[in-house]
Formats: C-alpha cells, sequence, structure tokens
C-alpha cells in the first residue's frame, strides 16, 4: 500500500488511500437511471435478476422498467410525485423502482411489515398518491383506504416473478389455501401488475438536474421514533455507489453476482444491493424472506461474490449445524453495516468463505455510506468503522456546541461532509436545521478519531447514560458483555433510579444450551470495565428486539423500563 507523507494533518486517513484512490474523486453528478442504461447498453445480455426459475438480462429489465414508467404516466403520474412501494425483495420490486424514478417520480420505499399507524404516518407525510404492493398485503392496507391520501394501486403476487410451471403451481397452492378474499381488480384505480403495464409505451423523464432533483424520500425514525422523511436527490445515490465503487474498486469488466439479502425498503439494502449491482451491471439474486437454510442452498447453487450482510445475518448462518455441507467460498467481499460486528464472528465468517470482509458505516442522511475500512486486511483496524470514503470529510467536535473540533482519542460527536449528504427531511426546516449545521451533517453519534485516521462509534449521543456523575457509553458495556463465552447477543439500557439518576440494566441472551446467572455476568463485567460502568440489574430473554437489518432496538427495551416504571407492565 502506497503510504501518503504529505496527507494532511486533520486527514490522516489520506496515508490509507490505496494509489488507484483520489482524495477528492471528481465525480459527475447524474441521475440514477444513467447507471441502469449504461448496463443495459454495454452488458445486454448479462443477468440483472435471477429468482427462482425467472432470469431477466438488463436488456430486458431497462424494458420492464421503462413500461412501468409509460404506465404510471398514463395513471397520470406527474413529475416528483411520490410514490410508494411496499414489497419484499422481490423482482417486481427492482422493476417498479426504476420504473418510477424513470417515470420522474420520486419514490417512498415502504416496510412490508408496517402496521397501521406506521404506514398512516408515512404514507400521509408524503403525500403519495400510488403504490406498488404485494397482494398479501392488500387486506391491511385496504383497511386504510378512507384515510390515505392514495388514488392508485397496483398489486402484485409472488407468482408474477416466476416463470411456467412455477408461476402455475404457485398459483394453484395459493388457490388451495384461500388464505385471503379474493382482489377486486376494477382496473381504474385497483390493477394487477401485468394488466396495469398492458399496451404501455415506453418511458423515461429525463433529470435536468441531479443535485436538486429528489429519487427517494427514506424514512427514519431515529433515536426518537418520530418518523422524518429523508429527501435523497439523483446525485446523493449516484456519487454515493461511485465513492464505494472507488474505494472497493471493482468495475463491471467483472461479472458479479450480488446475494441480495439486505431489503430493499432500508437505504442500506436499496444502495449496496439494488442500485450498486446496476452501476456493476451485475447480477442480482432477490431474498425476499431470509431464512438460513435456503441462504446457504442459494450460496451453494448461485455462487455469489458479493454478500452484502449484518452481523444478526453472518451470526445464524455461522450458527446452521450443516453448515460444512455448504461451498461458500464463491463469496470474495462481505460488506457489514448496521451494528458492530464481533471479532469472533468476524473471523469464523471469513474462515467459512475465505472473503474480505468491509466494516463500514453510514445513515441514511449520508445515502448512506460515509466510512469504510480497507479491503487491504493489514490495514483494517478491529471495532473500527474504517475512514471516510474518497470525497468525504468528517471530524469529531464537542457534544455541547458542536463547533469545536476535537483532536485525535477524543469522544465527541461524529460530524460529515460530502455529497453523498442529504438535502433535508421532508417539510421539516427545523430538524434540517437542527441536522445540518455549516455544510456538516451531525450524526448523533458519539465517535473517536485515532492517529492514524480511523474512526471508531462509541454511542449514541442520546444513549449515554450518567452514573453517579461519570459518562458510560453503553456500547462499551456491550462490548464486555459480549466476549463472555457463554454470551450470544447483549445489550445494555440506562434506566432511572431514585437513588443514583440511572443505572444500567444488562438484557442477556445466553448462547444455546448454555446456563447464565447474574452474579456470573456481574463479576465476568468486574474484570472488565471500571465499578460504575458495571450493570447493576441483568435480565436473560430468549431474544432482544430488532430492527429489520439486524440492530438492537435499545430504545424499545428502555421503553418496555418505563413503562414498568409506571405500573404498565
Amino acid at each position: 500500500m502506497k503510504r501518503n507523507t504529505s496527507a494532511e494533518s486533520d486527514r490522516p486517513w489520506f496515508a490509507f488511500y490505496e494509489d488507484f484512490m483520489p482524495r477528492s474523486p471528481d465525480i459527475e453528478a447524474k441521475s440514477i437511471t444513467d447507471m441502469l442504461g449504461a448496463a443495459a447498453r454495454d452488458w445486454p445480455r448479462r443477468a440483472a435478476v435471477v429468482f427462482q426459475n425467472t432470469r431477466i438480462t438488463y436488456r430486458n429489465l431497462l424494458e420492464r422498467a421503462e413500461l412501468f414508467a409509460g404506465a404510471l404516466k398514463r395513471a397520470g403520474v406527474a413529475r416528483c410525485d411520490r410514490i410508494a412501494i411496499m414489497l419484499p425483495n422481490l423482482p417486481q420490486t427492482i422493476i417498479a423502482f426504476w420504473g418510477a424514478i424513470k417515470a420522474g417520480a420520486v419514490v417512498v420505499m415502504i416496510n412490508p411489515l408496517y402496521m397501521e399507524q406506521e404506514l398512516l404516518n408515512n404514507i400521509r407525510d408524503c403525500g403519495a398518491k400510488h403504490i406498488i404492493l404485494l397482494d398479501l398485503l392488500w387486506p391491511r392496507v385496504a383497511a386504510l383506504r378512507d384515510q390515505l391520501p392514495l388514488k392508485n394501486f397496483i398489486i402484485t403476487a409472488t407468482e408474477d416473478a416466476l416463470s411456467f410451471p412455477l408461476n402455475w403451481l404457485y398459483r394453484f397452492k395459493q388457490t388451495r389455501r384461500k388464505e385471503t378474499a379474493p382482489i377486486v381488480y376494477d382496473n381504474k384505480h385497483i390493477f394487477a401488475w401485468k394488466a396495469f403495464c398492458k399496451n404501455a409505451e415506453r418511458y423515461s423523464e429525463e433529470i435536468a438536474d441531479p443535485e436538486q432533483t429528489p429519487a427517494i424520500i427514506q424514512y427514519t425514525g431515529g433515536t426518537t421514533g418520530v418518523p422524518k422523511g429523508v429527501v435523497l436527490t439523483h446525485a446523493n445515490l449516484y456519487i454515493n455507489a461511485r465513492q464505494v465503487l472507488t474505494i472497493v474498486n471493482e468495475n463491471a469488466r467483472t461479472h458479479h453476482v450480488f446475494l441480495s439479502v439486505m431489503p430493499f425498503f432500508h437505504v442500506y439494502g436499496l444502495t449496496i444491493c439494488l442500485i450498486i449491482p446496476a452501476e456493476l451491471a451485475a447480477t442480482i439474486l432477490p431474498v425476499p424472506r431470509y431464512v438460513p437454510q435456503d441462504v446457504l442452498r442459494m450460496i451453494a447453487k448461485h455462487k455469489p461474490s458479493i454478500f452484502p450482510g449484518a452481523p444478526a445475518v453472518y451470526t445464524s448462518l455461522l450458527q446452521q449445524k450443516n453448515l460444512e455441507r455448504f461451498d461458500l467460498k464463491s463469496v470474495k467481499i462481505c460488506v457489514s453495516g448496521s451494528a458492530p460486528l464481533s471479532r469472533d464472528i468476524f473471523r469464523r465468517f471469513q474462515e467459512a468463505t475465505g472473503a474480505e470482509i468491509l466494516e463500514g458505516y453510514g445513515l441514511t442522511e449520508a445515502s448512506p455510506i460515509t466510512h469504510i475500512n480497507p479491503r487491504e486486511t493489514l490495514s483494517q483496524r478491529a471495532g473500527s468503522i474504517g475512514i471516510p470514503l474518497p470525497g468525504t470529510d468528517a471530524r469529531i467536535v464537542d457534544m455541547d456546541g458542536g463547533a469545536l473540533p476535537l483532536p485525535p482519542g477524543k469522544i465527541g460527536e461524529l460530524v460529515i461532509k460530502g455529497p453523498q449528504v442529504m438535502r433535508g427531511y421532508w417539510r421539516r426546516e427545523d430538524e434540517t436545521a437542527s441536522a445540518l449545521r455549516n455544510g456538516w451533517l451531525y450524526t448523533g453519534d458519539l465517535a473517536v478519531m485515532d492517529e492514524s485516521g480511523f474512526f471508531y462509534i462509541v454511542d449514541r449521543k442520546k444513549d449515554m447514560v450518567i452514573v453517579g456523575g461519570y459518562n458510560v457509553y453503553p456500547r462499551e458495556v456491550d462490548e464486555a458483555l459480549l466476549e463472555h463465552p457463554d454470551v450470544q447477543e447483549a445489550v445494555s439500557v440506562g434506566i432511572q433510579d431514585k437513588l443514583r439518576g440511572e443505572v444500567l440494566k444488562a438484557y442477556i441472551v445466553p448462547k444455546p444450551g448454555r446456563k447464565l446467572g447474574r452474579s456470573a455476568v456481574v463479576s465476568w463485567c468486574r474484570k472488565k470495565l471500571a465499578p460504575y460502568k458495571v450493570p447493576r440489574l441483568v435480565e436473560f430473554r430468549e431474544e432482544l428486539p430488532k430492527t429489520i437489518v439486524g440492530k438492537v432496538l435499545r430504545r424499545a427495551l428502555k421503553s418496555e423500563e418505563e413503562t414498568r416504571a409506571k405500573g404498565g407492565l
């Protein structure tokens, strides 16, 4: 690796940039549809999507996306109209996403697991008039129809993604189950997927100003639980994809196959598993429902080379008793995000696959990736989120005013500047002004930078606990707990205490077949942590609440404790 001796003192990470990596890459701001167009032009016969017995080439994907765009325009979709997509990872999700973007619309990805209030909040807030959804979700949406601004409903089924004879077999199986009442398609406002596109003409909206034109509104609850729509432009998403590929050093000349386990409706899955593959003209293997055994079989059969995931995914695969039966050596690159990856899981998964594992960091407000570890293993730092992507600036500032840059080794708030940073929150000027200050995005994450320019997340700013006047970062306690040989998962939370103000409580999931007691946990922590950091309370559980991408919901546990304290439990 080339060491850049002339690196600026406040950006020491430049010393870890490879020879091929520019400090400030000259990436032209483009529409993300240019990625799909280039892939279809240069690699028309290459498979864009492989799902069950269906194979869609890039030429065919472009055609289907533009036909869907034409159908949307025919249905009255105007430029910058919001279109909700409420689908799991299916070929239709990919077609609908590119089709909506081609129509000049703004995509709003909706979690299919959302219940009534979450649906109402997001769809009302963004003002979407059109939604693409799975047939199994129709009863949930139909019950809210009078309360939503939605006008048109385009409904698809899993069988729409299948070719003969699997589509017939699936339809027959579903008919016999009779799980839900038949959907009445009126072809005025309620359309079947295939009928909606019938006789449509291909269409592609010209994006004249990618830096100002929104591509998606991605909702994030943050630490407060209040949904905020993050407005990301075409340029935000396009440049972030190019930044990642600059540091990973991959291009379309190598035919990559992506195992798309991470959900497209999450910004991490959308960027890493749907948008970046288009830039690489790579093949996507969409996984609509994560089942470890199914994923192992897919790896053995389809030989994916890139496997974006999360610690929870890698951990669950390693827990499979028949893991050694499957050949996983096709996987060359893993990108891990959403939560810290323990060194034990890192080592074991690397041994099982032989892959390079790149741990990184991002947030919805930054499209989402800002940091990643270098591919060169010797340059990686255990527990680090890595170094800023080319063209991205980062610093640690004081937690009070947020204006004073802190030196290496000092904990403060991580702030970020770069072309991937959002325009702002949808119709939330106050929240935008709080998050974006003087061109810097205030992440709300407490972090530290070492002398080499590698960053380490300490905790969420709002998760910091004050015990007896001392600042305690729960993530540090979590890491100590996870080092215990009998602990599978662990998280600590600050709860109110009449005498001490706040105390730490640990929630622990023991490894299968292992038994743990409070005294053993406390004794272990006393060897690892200062006395004031040791959890006072310990609760054992069979599982911990998590987000769809495997991040433990600390705030859900905190909410449970607050409810319990009020006598609600």
